[in-house]
């Protein structure tokens, strides 16, 4: 049994859990090892986070592992969430961010049908930002998870009301859209000449 390669899988594991973190239990059915084996391998994983310095931990949250940044970092990453470059919005959140606007409430898998793509990186960063929020559960199957704006994204963006929201287009072509925003936001982030 290779526990180097095992721990790399439990690594792995680790962070595609993210938040909600993984248990020993379902990490030893995954890997086909006692769960005694498991918590062995991650309690020497910690030891050899800590050794080598890493910016991450692991730590036990209600009987599931999951992966955290270290307390005295706080202080970084604080002045990364507070940098004017995080108050941007890239381009997949800002259309992830009007569909949700034009059609809320939304599920995921409507706007991923929309966009083409998937958009959970998007909604993260705008929930993060507080522009959209979860505003309940669709019915049906799994009950999806339905987004809508707030308050904070009236505000950011100037209106008073959702009904202040623009016309949108009824024969959209998507490029000339994008076309359009980039010669839009790329004004909007010219230096002023005075």
């Amino acid at each position: 049994m290779d526990y180097d390669k095992l721990k790399g899988v439990i690594e792995g594991l680790l962070f595609i859990s993210g938040d909600e973190g993984i248990d020993a239990k379902q990490i030893g059915e995954i890997i086909e090892v006692p769960e005694d084996t498991v918590v062995d391998l991650i309690e020497d994983m910690k030891a050899d986070f800590r050794r080598s310095g890493r910016g991450i931990q692991i730590v036990e949250v209600a009987r599931a592992y999951q992966f955290t940044t270290l307390p005295e970092h706080v202080p970084y990453f604080e002045k990364l969430a507070s940098s004017p470059t995080q108050s941007t919005l890239s381009q997949a959140a800002l259309e992830t961010l009007a569909i949700i606007a034009y059609k809320q409430p939304i599920t995921r898998s409507e706007i991923e049908e929309i966009r083409g793509v998937k958009c959970e990186k998007a909604l993260n960063t705008l929930l993060s930002k507080q522009l959209i929020r979860e505003a309940g559960r669709a019915e049906g199957v799994g009950r999806p998870i339905l987004y809508a704006t707030t308050k904070e994204f009236l505000e950011h963006f100037g209106l008073r009301q959702l009904d202040d929201l623009p016309e949108p287009p009824v024969n959209l072509n998507i490029e000339e859209a994008r076309m359009e925003a980039s010669v839009l936001f790329a004004k909007t982030t010219e230096p002023a000449n005075d």
